[in-house]
């Protein structure tokens, strides 16, 4: 096999190993924590069929661009050198110690750093968004919701309604999240896939996703699990639409790729200010914590900057 084509699908299996491991959980990580007595074979069946659907669509609609277009100022790469597997295994080592690092900026602007500005400027457009919408939102309806989600269990029936509300709202949230990242994974691959290659490809990805749900989230699933009745299917579910309608308004805005990772922090920041307050519950701990998360973000950020200028050195 020739060594380019060899790094290339390397590089494509560490960046989707990375991208899922990381990123995914913004997306999942309600939907694993509100199902926890479920199966985790029966939870990846369903993330899996929504996958495997919207990279099809994607391939039928955009002629074999799978990245619904997002890599049209990132040229493909028709030979590449063992250091662009590098990115993505320094993000495997950041996942492993729970740092919610930016895929889109530590895989893609190593790729094309002339687009960084346009992406940090999206991105930090999204995280203000989301914070200022989870802050509006949840200050609305804690003391009708929220604090009913925490006082009162749910019968049977109630529980189905809303087990299946959040199927759906985390469905749609699943397949708007892909259609942002499939850029991060797929700048590896020619911007038009053969039939060949979408198949393997899908198979490394359905892989890469079973291992999270057997392993239940991983690391970066501490941060949702900290945060307010995430665990309740309730709070999950509006959790999941609100972050779905977010990506939705970014992904018509234009093709920019962006960090869905700052939008998710963002949107959770928001939140748990608003319930705290709401619920008497604010103090300098919030704060903390929530400053945390953000420098995380940002360290992602510095780190995803520094590799790709030193390996430009390099």
């Amino acid at each position: 096999m020739d060594t380019s084509i060899l790094i290339m699908w390397l590089g494509f299996t560490f960046a989707a190993y990375s991208v899922v491991g990381n990123d995914s959980i913004q997306t999942l990580g309600t939907f694993l924590s509100s199902n926890e007595d479920k199966h985790w074979s029966k939870l990846w069946l369903f993330a899996g069929s929504i996958l495997a659907g919207t990279l099809i669509y994607g391939w039928i609609v955009y002629g074999g661009d799978v990245s619904y277009e997002r890599l049209t100022k990132y040229p493909e790469m028709t030979d590449m050198s063992w250091v662009f597997l590098l990115p993505p295994l320094v993000l495997i080592a950041l996942t492993r110690t729970g740092i919610p690092v930016s895929t889109s900026f530590l895989i893609l602007t190593f790729f094309n750093e002339k687009n960084m500005v346009d992406m940090i400027v999206k991105s930090g457009s999204g995280y203000l968004l989301a914070f200022a919408l989870a802050i509006v939102l949840y200050f609305l309806i804690t003391n009708v919701f929220e604090k009913v989600v925490r006082e009162k269990e749910m019968d049977e029936k109630l529980r189905l309604r809303w087990t299946i509300a959040q199927w759906c709202s985390t469905g749609f949230l699943w397949a708007m999240w892909l259609i942002q990242d499939f850029a991060n994974i797929y700048v590896y691959l020619p911007r038009a896939l053969n039939a060949m290659e979408l198949a393997v490809s899908l198979v490394i990805l359905l892989a890469m996703l079973a291992f999270i749900f057997y392993s239940k989230g991983g690391k970066i699933q501490k941060i949702v699990k900290a945060k307010t009745n995430t665990a309740d299917i309730r709070s999950a579910t509006i959790i999941d639409l609100l972050f779905g309608l977010i990506l939705l308004f970014f992904k018509e805005l234009n093709n920019v790729p962006m960090s869905t990772t700052w939008v998710f922090i963002g949107l959770l920041a928001g939140r748990e200010i608003a319930i705290k307050y709401r619920l008497q519950e604010f103090s300098n701990a919030t704060l903390k914590d929530i400053a945390m998360d953000l420098l995380k973000v940002f360290f992602g950020l510095a780190v995803s900057i520094g590799l790709v200028y030193l390996l430009k050195v390099l």
